[in-house]
């Protein structure tokens, strides 16, 4: 692969939290950027989600990019600048007996890692978290440091911290198709027929990402796939951190004072959804099913008040885990694509990463060769050995 200059001109398809990250490593690298998107900032997924700020992974190379992540949102104005809201709630993973043995192997490769985790007993867990019931959890996996943010004031103020130095944004202006010439990306069409030349490309657009790839012989088989978030009010003196409850099948954590936030992760399958027309509001039967689930394990829950949700569309890859680096048979063209559900929490080192691998041929912060698109063309989806079985309502992997 060719390497190119720090002071190319490169252009970003797609302006979410990943998209807008990359925008502001490469222009802080010294490279010229130029970010298109069909909408405006942060106007797909990136602004309906659940925003945790959270490390634990089964797949070490996932964990790495939370690590490096984490240490951007604890200390946002001084590396990015402006504001994430970023709020430290503490974060626990909770288990029964048949992932026991898997949350010990996990937590342990974890803190090779460098992440700040241990494990906590059932009873230890109550002690900190006197409002959870613990009599089905056997283990529980605990991240003192982890929390969750804004996604809107992360992705507008990285957006801006882009803007600061350099990059330009072209919004509401979608692409219609990449230019390539001689088996090599040279910039990208808008919808106008206008063509817009380019050192280097890298899509970033989510559920749309297939749909650029596609004419050059390229796909990943990214599935647009529906998630909801319903928010609920929660009485003064019930506090509680954010728990993906692997036991129950749903995830949830604080939203200030008066709120909790609560998913099902992969919930009812569905026919695959219109990125472009979907349902953005919540089905009764999906507020019904996560206030029960919640109330699992947060029995004074059990009757909160539902105060507002949404939905949004997450990119899913063939085995839920992003794909990153260059594509195959396309000179200086690269994809960030699939990512899942976990682009939030990875977006600070996955910009920095990426920004590595365009301009230098070598991705140094985190080495994102296990994320490449050779894997889907091979067939050798990621699998890691410790895999959780997930209660009903997890479509990921975690």
């Amino acid at each position: 692969m060719t390497q190119t200059s720090s002071s190319a001109n490169i252009i970003v398809i797609g302006a979410g939290v990943v998209g807008c990250s990359l925008a502001f490593h490469l222009a802080r690298a010294g490279a010229r950027v130029r970010v298109f998107d069909k909408g405006g900032i942060c106007a797909g997924m990136s602004a309906r989600s659940g925003a945790l700020v959270r490390m634990h992974y089964t797949f070490a190379p996932e964990a790495e990019l939370a690590w490096k992540s984490h240490q951007y949102f604890r200390h946002w104005n001084e590396i990015v600048g402006g504001r994430c809201g970023f709020i430290e709630t503490g974060f626990a993973v909770v288990v029964d007996e048949r992932n026991a043995a898997r949350l010990r192997a996990n937590v342990a490769m974890l803190q090779r890692v460098g992440i700040d985790t241990e494990i906590v007993t059932a009873a230890e867990l109550h002690k900190r978290e006197p409002n959870t019931f613990v009599d089905d959890v056997a283990l529980a996996a605990f991240e003192p440091q982890s929390g969750y943010a804004d996604p809107v004031a992360t992705t507008e103020s990285l957006a801006a911290a882009a803007q600061k130095l350099g990059a330009e944004f072209s919004l509401n202006e979608a692409v219609a198709k990449i230019a390539h010439r001689g088996g090599r990306a040279v910039g990208v069409i808008d919808n106008s027929g206008r063509l817009h030349e380019a050192d280097a490309v890298c899509v970033v657009a989510g559920p749309w990402t297939d749909a650029l790839l596609a004419p050059m012989g390229a796909k990943i088989g990214i599935k647009s796939e529906r998630a909801q978030i319903a928010f609920f009010k929660r009485p003064p003196q019930i506090k509680h951190c954010i728990y993906i409850d692997t036991i129950a099948g749903s995830y949830f954590r604080p939203h200030g004072d008066d709120l909790t936030l609560a998913g099902l992760g992969g919930w009812k399958p569905e026919a695959e959804a219109n990125p472009d027309n979907f349902r953005e509001s919540n089905d009764d039967d999906f507020v019904a099913a996560v206030r029960k689930r919640l109330a699992q394990r947060i029995p004074a829950m059990a009757d909160a008040p539902y105060s507002r949700g949404h939905a949004g569309i997450y990119d899913v890859s063939p085995d839920a885990r992003a794909v990153m680096g260059p594509v195959p048979g396309v000179e200086h063209l690269f994809v960030a694509a699939g990512f899942s559900g976990t682009g939030f929490k990875t977006a600070p080192a996955v910009g920095a990463s990426m920004a590595e691998l365009i301009l230098t041929g070598a991705s140094k912060t985190v080495d994102l060769t296990p994320f490449s698109f050779e894997r889907i063309l091979s067939g050798r989806m990621i699998e890691s050995p410790n895999e959780y079985e997930m209660g009903a309502g997890f479509g990921h992997k975690l």
